[in-house]
């Protein structure tokens, strides 16, 4: 007799669980053993470093210490870079958004002729690799004069993001109920207060998404970093990251201290948005 607010027990269940465990376990340790080896990095002595110990016997944080008073010379403009870093990641997302969101809007509300040519032609991009691009991106930066700008890297990361997120968007203005739009002619409003107080409000999940994408791209990107700036207060920080390696005798432990430090914002950004980064980027996964 199946008692009262006591559910069934089903072996399909405990099989589900149990497959669920098997893969998350392994991909759960896949991601967090390098992140902790490079923790354990960061809190060890320059000569306890590669020990192999899985806890070094002198937990230190003079590593963080030299980092943030830039003792050392490959960390004399860490918060320049930081800042180049920070700048570049919030600009190319704020303009990938406006660009994205206006095209989406055109696209999908306004009916615009010609605009499945352009969504086309915008998905056609992801064809060739955006490593393949960089080399002519790098040309083309210089015949208009903006190599060792930061305006050549967020232009270069906003054309690599901006055909992603405007067909995530389109798809996603696309389940939006039209008759929303038809209440707001109706009642006399502009195309542009459509755009504001009935489009904005509900897409506002979807742009989070996109959003976040967007500044965690430029965030981590390294070759057109690497490309397009050159100058050492100009640089971003994981071009600078790389400049460790040159050194005969690098200070593994103060690269992944400043690795570590540098992966903290996006990973509280990931954190702070991820309900809308899952929601928001498989909006228009599957056409209703």
């Amino acid at each position: 007799m199946k008692l009262p607010g006591v559910s069934e027990f089903s072996w399909r269940d405990v099989a589900t669980e149990a497959r669920l465990l098997l893969i998350g376990i392994p991909v759960f340790l896949w991601t967090m053993i390098p992140i902790y080896h490079m923790f354990l990095f960061a809190i060890s002595p320059k000569e306890d470093a590669f020990s192999g110990k899985l806890w070094p016997d002198h937990p230190t944080l003079h590593n963080f210490e030299i980092v943030f008073k830039q003792q050392h010379y490959f960390l004399r403009d860490f918060y320049a870079q930081f800042w180049n870093s920070l700048v570049i990641a919030a600009a190319v997302g704020v303009l990938t958004l406006i660009i994205a969101t206006a095209a989406a809007f055109s696209i999908s509300r306004l009916k615009v002729p010609g605009g499945r040519t352009v969504l086309n032609l915008a998905l056609f991009t992801y064809f060739i690799p955006a490593a393949f691009l960089a080399v002519p991106m790098y040309r083309t930066m210089g015949n208009y004069g903006l190599l060792n700008n930061h305006w050549s890297l967020i232009l270069a990361m906003v054309t690599i993001a901006s055909p992603y997120a405007i067909w995530v968007l389109k798809q996603a203005s696309d389940k939006l109920p039209v008759e929303l739009d038809e209440a707001a002619v109706m009642d006399g409003a502009t195309t542009l207060q459509i755009f504001r107080l009935v489009y904005l409000p509900l897409m506002m999940p979807s742009l989070v998404a996109i959003g976040t994408y967007a500044v965690l791209l430029a965030w981590n990107e390294y070759l057109y970093a690497f490309l397009l700036l050159s100058n050492d207060r100009e640089i971003t920080l994981p071009v600078a990251l790389g400049n460790f390696l040159a050194a005969d005798d690098s200070p593994w432990e103060l690269l992944m201290t400043t690795g570590f430090i540098y992966a903290l914002p996006p990973a509280a950004v990931y954190y702070a948005f991820r309900r809308y980064m899952v929601g928001g980027l498989t909006a228009g996964a599957v056409k209703s």
